[in-house]
């Protein structure tokens, strides 16, 4: 009579050695710390629209640096990485280029107001940027740490078992700079 009870337990541990809680579980929170990415990057289009048109009134002569921040936020809008499109590395990096080339812009903002830079709004509309750009940074780097945990959970024993027989599990593809030179800090100069 015990041994009815005891061979469906002992055949059920190799099995929760294999991963099928932990392989979905990592995925999950892989995927979660990429919709914190895209949240980071939606609030960053969200709240520079508002931050520009404050500035924006102190410098109307210097409208078209304006309207390339706006054009490239909006550019970085219309692409969109589901968390199903993670093993893509062609979707992430096309995401990855519009991105940046929102950051690009916001570089040239910066540089194209040497005037405004005592001026209360310009200073707020830096401020947010770099604590805006920094909780990207953040959440970007949070989101590689779960790929990576992900990535070594299914190719590590025991869990890479139940992560190839029940799931068909395929490696996300972390957060890379794909801008030329991003490994170099870039250089502000107000007097350009």
């Amino acid at each position: 009579m015990i041994r009815r009870y005891v061979a469906p337990v002992m055949l059920a541990l190799p099995l929760a050695a294999c991963g099928l809680n932990s392989v979905p579980t990592a995925e999950e929170t892989a995927k979660a710390r990429w919709a914190d990415v895209q949240n980071e990057y939606q609030r960053r289009a969200d709240l520079i629209p508002n931050l520009v048109s404050t500035v924006k009134g102190y410098a109307k002569q210097e409208s078209s640096v304006l309207i390339g921040v706006t054009q490239a936020r909006a550019d970085a809008n219309r692409i969109v990485v589901s968390g199903d499109e993670l093993s893509n590395p062609a979707k992430v990096q096309q995401f990855e280029r519009a991105q940046n080339a929102v950051t690009l812009s916001l570089q040239r903002l910066q540089e194209a107001y040497p005037d405004l830079k005592s001026n209360q709004n310009f200073l707020s509309l830096q401020s947010q940027l770099e604590g805006t750009e920094n909780r990207i940074t953040i959440a970007r780097r949070d989101y590689n740490q779960a790929v990576q945990d992900y990535n070594t959970r299914i190719r590590t024993f025991p869990d890479a078992i139940g992560a190839k027989v029940f799931y068909g599990a395929k490696p996300l593809v972390p957060f890379q700079a794909t801008t030329p030179g991003a490994e170099t800090a870039p250089t502000v100069n107000f007097n350009s």
